[in-house]
């Protein structure tokens, strides 16, 4: 590698390495120090050194890990978190990959057309989507309504779908479909149509191409997709709090309360920690599994 591209390479990538290091790295070692130190008598911060007769003292404590390691409060939460990620994102996936594969297979001239469907959601503000599924969710809305006729032919008594769980990922699904969707279009779209047609030739049914060529291809859009959707969605607090009621919370709206009510924002750095940590894992997971499919698919 030459000077010249060696100095390229550096100053392409010096602006996103900034904009990580001042806006992800910087705040996460700011957080993981509050996570040591003791809650304000007022709330937020106590100092964490105090001058004494022997000279300067930290004040830190382990004490705020402990209690979320004892307490089997906040590990159902999280559970529960994962849970609702897992779910969503299953839901996400199912929807999304007829979707995809539809648009990807369409006419050239109506693929932009479809995608531009796809993120028109996004024209509009997010709690004015989230409103809207309020009034659907809601007892006089169309989709409990149409629950409770289904449920008056079997027998069963009236029900309502607002602050219930199933608003809660209800919701979930419809804010992050896209973000499944879109990464699944640009695999399937670059996939060569020749390996599908050498298949046919070769004696292969519609659902055999489908489970060995095109399922195993489009392996990363489902990893990328799948990112994209699970991490979001663990660290979700503002449908819960709109949708989902009490029953609906999740670790997401434990957090908020720590920072905003409750005020002990050691105890909520140590849960942003966990989460934040938690989600690099599975990001780098998901990048791990892309990386060797990829590998895999190249030495075959």
């Amino acid at each position: 590698m030459t000077r010249d591209s060696r100095l390229g390479r550096w100053i392409t990538s010096l602006p996103p390495l900034v904009y990580l290091l001042v806006f992800f790295a910087a705040p996460a070692a700011i957080m993981l120090f509050a996570s040591f130190r003791h809650p304000g008598d007022y709330g937020g911060l106590a100092p964490w050194f105090s001058r004494g007769p022997e000279g300067l003292q930290l004040d830190l404590t382990l004490d705020n890990y402990r209690r979320l390691v004892e307490s089997p409060v906040y590990l159902r939460l999280f559970a529960k978190s994962l849970g609702y990620a897992v779910l969503s994102t299953g839901i996400c996936l199912l929807l999304a990959y007829p979707l995809a594969l539809v648009i990807a297979r369409s006419a050239k001239k109506w693929r932009d057309l479809l995608v531009l469907l796809v993120i028109l959601p996004f024209w509009s503000n997010f709690l004015v989507r989230i409103y809207a599924w309020m009034i659907l969710l809601s007892p006089g809305g169309a989709l409990t309504a149409a629950l409770n006729w289904l449920r008056a032919l079997v027998g069963l008594e009236p029900t309502s779908l607002l602050f219930t769980p199933t608003a809660v990922v209800i919701c979930l699904v419809y804010v992050h479909l896209p973000f499944m969707v879109l990464p699944l279009y640009a695999n399937l779209e670059k996939h060569d149509l020749a390996l599908l047609d050498a298949a046919q030739d070769l004696g292969a049914s519609r659902w055999q191409r489908f489970l060995k060529v095109t399922l195993p291809l489009s392996m990363p859009g489902i990893y990328a997709g799948s990112t994209l959707v699970f991490i979001p969605v663990l660290g979700m607090f503002a449908v819960p709090d709109l949708i989902g009621g009490t029953r609906g919370i999740m670790i997401g709206n434990l957090i908020k309360q720590q920072f905003l009510e409750s005020r002990d924002w050691p105890f909520g750095s140590v849960l942003s920690m966990v989460l934040t940590v938690g989600a690099i894992l599975l990001a780098l997971g998901a990048a791990l599994l892309a990386r060797r499919g990829g590998g895999a698919r190249a030495q075959s």
